[in-house]
């Protein structure tokens, strides 16, 4: 007799419990899932947080190594004195910050500026800015040796200096080629045969006479012959006053002056409506984004007079009793910077974020090797 077999089905409570067992190995797998969607979105994050950190972090490393190359000993000197006027210094949005020319006579090749940069956020500290000097190689590269300016009526078809230091002629050199920037060649020293001319508007050129005096001067124009250092408003920076009693330009006429182009950056963080970033401007120029999003810029200075040589200084100058440290007895540079991720983490619920602390040597200034 043939066996027989039950075709009712599943019961009530087997059915549950099924569904069950499948609703429980779905969440598993649902959870394993968000947990894996989270952590691959934390490692982008993290790997967006380092590469905005390294990137801002190499650019003013790299500026500070240089600061003070090709710079006079004691900095450049600045208009100061009787006739003269302000000096305006790169600086973040809606703030207007001033080279002394009050208290000191010379721009040294680092200005510093504790506290100085807007705070990225409500509640949060402000933020330091800082200004990096250095002497341009490549002008001098061009020309094989810096260029030589001779006295009104005396360049015997030589670049001659007008009378009042307003401007210079080129003459000679203005089809000397030099790098565009951008893997080429330009055309000339000036505008005429040039998209990228080697001198231009809003450089900073420094002049030095035989005597080792200098002074500085912002290239307000340029044509196919002359460089034109006009006063007032067509200056950003303040620099062509020569009716200042000390550091203009009147004070190093009348003799053969060598000229060599003087970069200047500037580093802050701009708040930028909540997403901050950090900023590299060159000379008056529009400032360029670093990385984002930057929460945290601060800069502290250890100085060398072979007594004291106090350490982890906020802002020069600096008073220590009866003494006085000045920027250019800086020996080292402390950076830290501090980014977070663009996006809030999936799985942490928060913004990543990351520091960088590390330590720069200032060579061209008051670097010491321990070692020797």
């Amino acid at each position: 007799m043939p066996s027989h077999r039950s075709e009712d089905g599943f019961t009530l409570l087997e059915l549950m419990a099924a569904t069950i067992i499948a609703l429980v190995v779905i969440g598993a797998a649902m959870n394993a899932f968000k947990d894996a969607v989270g952590l691959a979105g934390t490692a982008s994050d993290v790997a967006d947080t380092t590469q905005n950190l390294r990137g801002g972090a190499n650019f003013l490393i790299h500026d500070l190594v240089l600061a003070g190359r090709g710079i006079p000993i004691g900095g450049i000197p600045i208009p100061s004195g009787a006739g003269s006027g302000q000096i305006l210094r790169p600086s973040p949005p809606g703030l207007g910050y001033t080279f002394d020319n009050l208290n000191a006579t010379t721009m040294t090749a680092i200005t510093t500026g504790s506290g100085l940069g807007p705070p990225p956020a409500v509640n949060q500290p402000p933020t330091d800015i800082i200004t990096i000097l250095s002497v341009d190689p490549i002008l001098d590269s061009c020309l094989g040796s810096p260029l030589s300016v001779k006295p009104s009526g005396a360049g015997n078809g030589q670049p001659e200096m007008f009378v009042d230091g307003s401007s210079f002629t080129i003459v000679n050199v203005n089809n000397v080629r030099c790098p565009d920037g951008n893997g080429g060649w330009d055309g000339g020293w000036l505008s005429g045969n040039s998209s990228q001319p080697a001198v231009k508007r809003g450089d900073l050129l420094l002049f030095t006479d035989p005597n080792g005096r200098n002074a500085i001067q912002t290239v307000t124009s340029t044509d196919n012959t002359n460089v034109y250092f006009a006063q007032n408003g067509n200056d950003a920076f303040g620099f062509n006053q020569p009716g200042a009693a000390a550091g203009s330009i009147t004070q190093v006429l009348g003799q053969a002056l060598t000229v060599q182009r003087v970069l200047m950056y500037t580093y802050y963080v701009d708040p930028n409506n909540g997403t901050p970033r950090l900023m590299r401007r060159y000379n008056m120029g529009t400032p360029q984004a670093l990385a984002g999003v930057v929460e945290d810029l601060q800069l502290s200075y250890d100085l060398v007079d072979g007594v004291n040589n106090p350490t982890n200084v906020a802002n020069l100058p600096f008073a220590l009793g009866a003494v006085t440290y000045s920027a250019n007895q800086i020996r080292k540079v402390s950076l830290q910077i501090g980014v977070r991720s663009e996006t809030m983490s999936l799985k942490l619920h928060d913004y990543l974020r990351s520091h960088l602390s590390t330590v720069v040597s200032i060579r061209n200034l008051a670097y010491v090797d321990r070692y020797q």
